[in-house]
This record gives structure tokens, C-alpha cells and sequence, in this order.
């Protein structure tokens, strides 16, 4: 086991909830060795084509990749060991919102304005494959992408960079991530990244999608706060100066003053750690990926592995 790979621990609790695979003949076979492989490319943010020997060939480790990012198993991967967590009562639900820009390399330049949105199939596939899980089935790009905009790449004050905007636990792990071109705000963005939070039930019931309560400094719109009261979600978000003076300047039509417990905004601190950790992670703090999903991909990863190490 080299540096940074899964450990034993680990790869049992990760183990059951892989697609099947390591039968001769079959689609998939070391799936320990192609994801270690995966992380190490997260973590060092090394080009695919530099990965060590001992993870087998690259196009292998890529494809794999590239696949798992398309269909969601990576994603999935992360909501069931979220879950595990949430049923032996392990996840803080006093969340944080925040976001950080990342610079994209020059290489993340130059997607394809027009993806295809078909979905090829390899040769020897059958109907009713299912794709990234079963047979030989290929999974194409996701619907959207293409151009910069739509590759989530934009102009921003810290130059060509991504946006990534996040929901983090109490205990400084990421439970949902959306990615946008570097120049958007983060305001308009928190319904989306709170629609994202959606974690299974192991036994019987739908997932929990509602936090205990949301922890913000840049959400502070009026439409924001609605959104959060119209969903029950109690929250703890600074009213900004001009706001008050607005507020202030309307007299009685202005309304009361927005309610903040200033020692439960220090909890805030967590959002800013889980960014920490992620950007420890070398492809997630530079972007070296043309398409959104493959990037997505590559942050969700980094989650995996933040989840399994704490």
C-alpha cells in the first residue's frame, strides 16, 4: 500500500457499495487498485498520463474516472457513506454555506462548445445494460457543458477560475458541492446547493434533505431568508450595514431586525476548515479539467475521501 491509498479500514466500508466487478471476463476487476489510482491523481494533481505503474494503465485509471463522474457513481459512493454516518448519529446537522474560487489551469481551456449528448455503446453491449454498473455499456457526457461558460469557467478577480459552492457539516466535512464559473455570486446559488443535500435512509423513509440549521455570511438577500423560512430551516445569517440602513431608513414599513446569535455564527468557522481540506487535495485546489463533470468528479472524490479519514 503506497502513500495515500485506501486502507483496510477504509476499503471495507467502502467496499459493498461498488458496482460488482473482478469476474474474468467481466467489465470490472481491481476496483481497489483503479481508485487508489484516482486518488492519487487527486491528491497530487499529477497529468493521467504520469500515474505510477503500480495502478495499472492510465487509460484504465482515466476512463474509469470519467465514467463514475458521467453516471453518478461517485456521487453515489458519497451519499451512502453519508448515510452510514447519519444513522449511527455522526453528522453534525448545524451546516455552513460558503464558497471558494480555484484557479483553472490553461489546459482546462478549450472544450468543445457542442458535446454530444448521445450515448454511445461498445461493442458487445446488450439492451438494457445499465450504464457505469452493468454489462458493456458506455456512458456519454451529461446533458449541458460546452463552451466556458457552460464548463463552469469563468473571469473573476483571481483571474481564469472555477467556483465551488458548498454545504458543509458541523464536524468539517462537504455534503453537497455545485459547481460555476468563477464570476457568480454566491447568493443566487444557495437554493441549489441546499436542494443538493439529499442523504438516503438506510432502513425505511425518504432522504433527509432539511438541515437543523444553515450558517451563512453571504446569503443574505431577502429572497434567501423566504427561501429558508418557507422550508422551516431555522438560520443564522448577519444582516449586512446597508441592509440595517435600508431597513432603518423605511421606518415602520422596513419590518423588524433579522434575529443573529452571534456565538452560534462562531460554528461558521467549520465551512472555512472543510475548504481547507479540500485544497489540500492538488487537482481540487488547481482545476486541470476541461469539462465541469470531470471536475465534479474529482471534487466529490476528495469528499469520499475526507469522509472516510474522519
Amino acid at each position: 500500500m503506497g502513500r495515500g491509498d485506501l486502507t483496510n479500514a477504509e476499503w471495507d466500508r467502502l467496499e459493498s457499495f461498488l458496482p460488482p466487478g473482478g469476474v474474468r471476463g467481466g467489465r470490472w476487476s481491481d476496483h481497489r487498485r483503479v481508485i487508489n489510482g484516482v486518488l492519487y491523481r487527486v491528491r497530487t494533481g499529477a497529468q493521467w498520463r504520469d500515474l505510477p505503474e503500480r495502478f495499472g494503465p492510465w487509460e484504465t485509471v482515466y476512463k474509469r474516472h470519467r465514467r463514475w463522474s458521467a453516471d453518478g457513481t461517485w456521487q453515489m459512493l458519497l451519499s451512502r457513506v453519508q448515510a452510514a454516518e447519519d444513522a449511527e448519529g455522526r453528522i453534525d446537522w448545524d451546516v455552513s454555506v460558503d464558497s471558494t474560487a480555484v484557479r483553472a489551469h490553461q489546459h482546462a481551456a478549450g472544450a468543445r462548445k457542442a458535446p454530444s449528448a448521445a450515448v454511445p455503446q461498445e461493442r458487445g453491449g446488450r439492451a438494457g445494460d445499465e450504464p457505469g454498473r452493468s454489462g458493456t455499456a458506455e456512458t456519454g457526457r451529461p446533458p449541458g457543458g460546452g463552451g466556458r461558460i457552460g464548463e463552469c469557467l469563468g473571469r473573476s478577480r483571481g483571474g481564469f477560475t472555477t467556483k465551488i459552492h458548498l454545504v458543509a457539516d458541523g464536524r468539517c466535512r462537504p455534503l453537497a458541492v455545485v459547481l460555476t464559473p468563477g464570476h457568480c455570486g454566491d447568493g443566487p446559488q444557495l437554493e441549489r446547493v441546499l436542494g443538493q443535500v439529499s442523504l438516503p435512509r438506510t432502513g425505511v423513509g425518504r432522504p433527509r434533505t432539511r438541515p437543523d440549521r444553515v450558517l451563512a455570511e453571504a446569503y443574505t438577500s431577502r429572497r434567501n431568508r423566504r427561501y429558508l423560512r418557507r422550508r422551516g430551516i431555522p438560520h443564522t445569517i448577519p444582516e449586512r450595514l446597508d441592509q440595517q440602513g435600508h431597513r432603518k431608513n423605511r421606518g415602520s414599513r422596513g419590518g423588524r431586525p433579522t434575529g443573529f446569535d452571534s456565538e452560534r455564527y462562531k460554528k461558521r468557522n467549520t465551512v472555512e476548515r472543510t475548504i481547507n481540506r479540500l485544497k489540500g487535495f492538488g487537482a481540487v485546489a488547481t482545476r486541470y479539467d476541461k469539462r465541469a463533470y470531470i471536475h465534479l468528479g474529482i471534487v466529490t472524490r476528495a469528499a469520499l475521501a475526507i469522509w472516510l479519514r474522519t
